[in-house]
């Protein structure tokens, strides 16, 4: 028994110090890599605010070609900076990611080894247990001695265990570590994909804008002529509409709606400024409320639901309506259109929760500048269908189509609108 203990010494000692001096090496390097790498994470992030500052002054000036074209570079450079910063998160995550699987490994094998020499000792010692007791006394010529270093040897047997569980809650913490970082760079190559898909969704406006320059013969009256030519088209089709949803029959019956005032839709947006909001507007109604959105900002579900369509009603008439747009029926009796996107992420059928990305924002049908209409309904009064148009004659469009009554105000069922949160 005794040649035993020094085996079983120095098992202990291997558990207990080995993988820490493998790992500190490995540690340093890592944390060295990880610190050059937030450096330039800090250095982007800095860019991407004075962009996004140099846009946000932009979309406030006048509404000219040469500011319009400004905007959407500023835009662009922005968005490609934004994927920068999301490649280098990645490789940030990437090293971490490296450094756990390598640890995790390295416990392991020591966990393996010591499994294997606690069985062997284990079986010694229960081969020696399965001798009678007055056997073993008769063996040994002290019975002081036998004592000592059996009591020594399921002392070092007990100390063992104890590493061993201290290990297995090492290596699970390390694997669960794993499986974060995992899936953290799942979500940000998901969002390196939506930044590749917003640079698309800038470079397709980018070109419209040059494309206009083209017919413009780059004079600004004749920019302002196309504009007004525009909004003409933008109100002919709202009038239209109006009286259109007008006579739709519809009894609002308050009893199914939320309560006024509860919060239970989030924001659509990370960033919320109100650039008009629902009521009166330009001697008419607005049933919406506008949100200061540039080209391909992130646009979110507003609450837990089902995708109850998606289309482009530029297609069948440029510049009258929603353009690009999603209709989501939420699980608490509301429903909302987001409008005048410039991307789509999801699809009829889809089930949403509140914060999911849903589309992109952008400048698409009736729009005369980047932004997001919001379209608020009571469930039971609203439907994707078909409605004829005197703006463009000829044509039918298909979008969320609701009674005047069924139009709920949006700010009663957002959080708390503060008056810095709307446009001066």
């Amino acid at each position: 028994m005794k040649r035993l203990i020094p085996y079983i010494v120095l098992i202990a000692f291997c558990i207990s110090t080995f993988p820490y001096q493998v790992l500190a090496l490995t540690a340093t390097e890592v944390r060295q890599q990880m610190q050059d790498t937030n450096d330039k994470i800090d250095a982007i992030d800095k860019e991407i605010k004075a962009l996004s500052s140099q846009i946000a002054q932009t979309s406030q000036q006048k509404n000219t070609l040469a500011n319009a074209i400004k905007e959407l570079t500023l835009t662009r450079n922005k968005l490609i900076k934004e994927r920068e910063l999301i490649q280098k998160k990645i490789t940030a995550t990437g090293l971490v990611i490296k450094n756990l699987s390598s640890t995790i490994g390295e416990k392991e094998s020591v966990l393996d080894v010591s499994k294997k020499s606690l069985s062997k000792m284990i079986r010694d010692l229960n081969e020696r247990d399965n001798t009678l007791i007055i056997e073993r006394l008769l063996s040994v010529d002290n019975f002081s001695d036998f004592s000592r270093e059996y009591n020594n040897v399921l002392s070092l047997n007990e100390k063992i265990r104890e590493n061993i569980v201290q290990i297995s809650a090492q290596r699970q913490d390390l694997v669960s570590s794993k499986q974060q970082k995992e899936e953290e760079n799942q979500n940000l190559n998901t969002l390196k994909q939506n930044l590749v898909q917003k640079e698309k969704v800038v470079a397709i406006t980018q070109k419209e804008k040059d494309s206009l320059l083209s017919v413009t013969k780059n004079k600004e009256a004749e920019y302002q002529k196309l504009l007004a030519e525009k909004i003409k088209k933008r109100d002919t089709f709202e009038k239209s509409l109006e009286e259109y949803e007008a006579k739709l029959k519809f009894i609002l019956n308050p009893k199914i709606l939320p309560k006024e005032g509860s919060s239970v839709l989030s924001w659509p947006l990370s960033s919320i400024l109100v650039t008009s909001p629902y009521g009166a507007r330009w001697g008419r109604f607005h049933y919406g409320m506008d949100f200061r959105a540039a080209i391909g900002t992130p646009v979110k579900s507003m609450g837990s639901g089902v995708v109850m369509g998606t289309g482009d009603t530029d297609i069948d008439c440029k510049g009258a309506s929603f353009g690009k747009w999603v209709f989501i029926k939420y699980d608490n009796g509301l429903s909302s259109t987001y409008g005048h996107l410039s991307a789509i992420e999801t699809k009829k059928g889809q089930k949403v929760k509140a914060g999911d990305e849903v589309a992109l924002s952008g400048n698409t049908g009736s729009s005369t500048g980047p932004h997001l209409h919001v379209a608020v309904y009571a469930s039971t009064g609203v439907k994707v269908d078909t409605v004829p148009s005197k703006s463009c004659n000829g044509k039918i469009f298909t979008q969320p189509i609701a009674a005047t009554s069924a139009y709920l105000n949006p700010a009663l069922y957002l959080p708390k609108i503060t008056s810095t949160m709307v446009k001066k």
